[in-house]
């Protein structure tokens, strides 16, 4: 039996959508929990507020199952905007009137498809904030982190592919790029981490497509929990 695990979604979604992926990384030997999330639970950090609701959240989900398993220690997954919420979680300096530093309780970190870098105004101060103080891996002296992107969507100006190329260009600067039709792959890649790249995978989890909590791509990146 592997480590328990908690997912952190991203930004603006619920626990639900993330069932399916709890369900696949338990069968795996990871007995998984999502934070339970609603949407209205993400309506206080609208226009670049700091994430403590969402922090808060994620650290009674900790603490419970901790409790529940009796284990010192866990596995933390973030997809999108989770995966950059996570390394705040992670660390001692105060944001959002305290220090949470609870990287002793986490033994690995894995990021699926989050934007680390950002160019748009209302995520850049946040973002920022954990670059300036956890650049990169920062902790990888004390726990593990892999990052995976999904080589999906090239970004063009174009019908069909102007939402990635959109989303790019706000995130990296750059729109005619590959990445998983919302984050581009330079973006979700930190140095210092083990960093994946999966085909086809999409950023969102859809009927029909394929994205970091299908079967197929969760093969490529849960091992990496062990």
């Amino acid at each position: 039996m592997g480590l328990p695990t908690i997912i952190l979604p991203g930004y603006f979604a619920n626990a639900s959508p993330y069932g399916g992926l709890a369900n696949l990384l338990s069968d795996r030997g990871f007995p998984t929990t999502v934070v339970p999330l609603r949407r209205r639970d993400w309506l206080p950090t609208l226009g670049g507020l700091p994430m403590t609701p969402i922090l808060r959240s994620l650290e009674q989900t900790l603490d419970q199952v901790l409790a529940k398993r009796d284990c010192e220690q866990v596995n933390l997954v973030g997809h999108s905007a989770g995966g950059w919420i996570a390394r705040l979680f992670l660390g001692d300096e105060p944001y959002g009137g305290q220090p949470w530093g609870r990287r002793s309780a986490v033994a690995k970190l894995v990021t699926l498809g989050t934007p680390h870098i950002s160019q748009e105004r209302w995520t850049k101060a946040n973002i920022n904030f954990v670059n300036d103080h956890y650049p990169d891996a920062f902790y990888r002296e004390e726990l593990d982190y892999t990052c995976v992107a999904g080589k999906a969507v090239f970004g063009q100006p174009r019908l069909g592919t102007r939402i990635a190329y959109n989303s790019y260009s706000i995130t990296c600067g750059q729109g005619k790029t590959w990445g998983d039709g919302i984050t581009p792959i330079e973006a979700a890649h930190l140095e210092g981490a083990t960093n994946l790249i999966l085909e086809n995978v999409q950023h969102s989890p859809r009927p029909g497509k394929l994205w970091y909590g299908s079967p197929e791509a969760v093969a490529q990146w849960a091992m990496h929990l062990s």
